[in-house]
């Protein structure tokens, strides 16, 4: 859970990024778009009040008892430093990364939050979450995800001794969406999934931002006259991400001269 902030300290901001999906497509890759993002953290760090990691940070990600996937190591050496000077940090899980437990939290102070929420900053309230599983349709992943949040299924994998359970992993990572789609998503107009869930979710609670990942594309859309949806976008084609100052939520890019999609 993520305490409401009545006011923000002056000059302090709130900074939203998903889906860096981090180990694809190559090491090579990956490691230039971490290093990337750590420069991405060493930017906003001297104005944020909070970062909020909305999920899909790393395209495979699971902990055994005394082992976790390698790499990575900048971003989460980081990320500690950025807690450590009392920056907070809060991390949602995304169906690639769904298999976090307790290591982030106890090692690097970064509460890990597994569903949606609602909280409130400043006089904007706002529902936040990765965006997978959410809206109408999407049958077969939904069944999927139960699966793959079952304790059961998490612990016969963790019986998979790490060498083949993440070898096995980095292949099916290799076929996963974000590894092989073309730079722009296309935008479905009235079929977007998540507008469908913003506005089921607008006619019994109001919020006036909706934040979600997972969907690789930036958007920025009215869900009604007070209300409005954010899609993050992604860091492998974009480097967007969304910057709150206490009265405005922003889209903004990262090293990259990229207009947003005006629909």
């Amino acid at each position: 859970m993520i305490s409401p902030i009545k006011q923000l300290p002056s000059g302090k901001k709130i900074y939203f990024a998903s889906d860096f999906h981090l180990g694809v497509p190559d090491a090579a890759s990956s490691l230039a778009r971490e290093k990337k993002i750590v420069r991405w953290l060493d930017q906003i760090k001297t104005d944020a009040e909070l970062i909020i990691l909305v999920g899909d940070i790393f395209d495979f990600w699971f902990e055994y008892k005394h082992a976790i996937p390698r790499g990575f190591i900048r971003l989460q050496g980081k990320l500690a430093e950025l807690t450590d000077s009392g920056i907070a940090v809060y991390f949602f899980t995304g169906n690639h990364d769904m298999w976090m437990f307790d290591y982030f939290t106890k090692e690097l102070n970064i509460p890990i939050i597994r569903k949606p929420i609602s909280t409130q900053f400043g006089d904007k309230t706002f529902y936040i979450g990765h965006g997978d599983g959410l809206g109408p349709k999407d049958f077969t992943y939904k069944v999927l995800k139960r699966i793959f949040a079952n304790k059961a299924c998490q612990w016969l994998f963790a019986r998979v001794h790490p060498n083949l359970g993440i070898g096995l992993a980095a292949q099916w990572s290799r076929r996963s969406r974000i590894s092989n789609t073309v730079k722009d998503e296309v935008f479905k107009g009235e079929k977007e999934w998540l507008i469908t869930y913003c506005r089921e979710m607008e006619q019994h609670t109001h919020h006036d931002f909706y934040v979600f990942g997972h969907r690789h594309l930036p958007l920025d859309l009215a869900i009604n006259n007070q209300a409005r949806y954010v899609n993050l976008g992604e860091w492998v084609n974009f480097y967007s991400y969304a910057e709150f100052d206490g009265h405005q939520l922003i889209l903004k890019y990262f090293e990259k001269e990229e207009k947003l999609k005006s629909l």
